[in-house]
């Protein structure tokens, strides 16, 4: 079985551990970034489990933060799923290329951080997703197979793709509209992978409410553009270093829905913005789903085994209060 990671706060100072029930096993040794620990920690973490000894401290005692760490690539999948594609005015079928986006790693933030809403977004939405967590160097092209997939994916977290629709949509600018600080829950686990549980990648349920409304559902069979396949075409393209994550792309059940002639308006090159922008908030405003101040997402991912469990978000909407000119 695999190991529940966390990177937490206690007393001011930032440590590792490895779950043990409602516990945390502390790790004796710092990590200074998710690819050192990656390196460098994932093999304390086993033996500290394995024996169970060493010092340890109750989850409630202590600030979980990101187990994703800065400087990291964050590339996104967007549209990955049918139900999400329908809903966004597009094709439901797979579409003939992998949509690729990125996200400022900024935007990273804990669990159970605040979302903070920019005063200029109208539209505020969310997006659970699985992340993958890349753990070797990738600097050249390779072929990625579901059989070699662990030589790849060091483990999984849950993601929230947090989106001000308003902003990507009209401005046609995604890296823009997705990555205001706080934009990116991430955790509470990392779930770090033995070889034996890679191919549950594939039969994870995603669950995601809103003040307690089941908004999300749906199972990691559905993605359009697996893992291996998705991890293939990428290398063709990029580099990819231990630590960085990709973000497999959302369910359907978001806030935004949109008819084809919406989205052809909103999206036209020829559309003046102001018009694009009043098309976009009448046809979304009053639908009774975007995210307001006060409002609490909480999402999980767990295989229906429970083998894999990558736990529990629960993010409160707050207003900025920092005034947008």
């Amino acid at each position: 079985m695999g190991l529940q990671i966390v990177r937490f706060e206690k007393e001011g100072k930032e440590q590792w551990g490895v779950v043990s029930d409602e516990q945390i096993l502390v790790l004796e040794n710092s990590y200074s970034s998710l690819a050192e620990f990656l390196k460098n920690g994932a093999e304390e973490a086993r033996k500290v489990k394995e024996s169970g000894a060493g010092k340890s401290v109750a989850m409630d005692e202590v600030t979980l933060l990101s187990p994703v760490t800065k400087p990291a690539r964050i590339v996104c999948q967007g549209a990955n799923y049918s139900s999400h594609r329908a809903e966004a005015g597009l094709e439901a079928a797979r579409p003939p290329f992998n949509l690729i986006f990125g996200k400022a790693d900024s935007s990273l933030c804990g669990a159970y951080t605040e979302i903070v809403r920019p005063a200029n977004v109208q539209l505020l939405d969310y997006e659970i997703e699985l992340g993958l967590v890349i753990g070797t160097e990738i600097d050249n092209a390779v072929q990625v197979t579901d059989e070699t997939l662990h030589q790849y994916v060091a483990g999984l977290v849950i993601f929230n793709d947090v989106s001000a629709r308003d902003v990507q949509l009209t401005e046609g600018q995604w890296l823009k509209g997705k990555s205001y600080r706080t934009f990116g829950p991430t955790g509470p686990f990392l779930y770090l992978l033995n070889k034996e549980e890679t191919a549950l990648i594939h039969d994870l349920e995603v669950k995601c409410w809103v003040n307690d409304e089941l908004r999300q559902s749906a199972n990691t069979n559905q993605l359009l553009f697996k893992p291996a396949e998705t991890i293939t075409e990428l290398s063709e393209i990029m580099d990819l270093s231990t630590g960085d994550l990709i973000v497999t792309g959302t369910t359907g059940g978001v806030a935004l829905n949109l008819t084809p002639d919406v989205l052809g308006k909103v999206s036209g090159m020829g559309t003046p913005y102001q018009e694009k922008l009043e098309v976009l908030v009448e046809s979304q405003i009053n639908n009774g789903k975007y995210l307001k101040d006060g409002d609490v997402v909480r999402c999980q991912i767990k295989s229906a085994d429970g083998t894999i469990d990558l736990g529990e978000q629960v993010n409160k909407v707050v207003p900025s209060k920092v005034a947008i000119s």
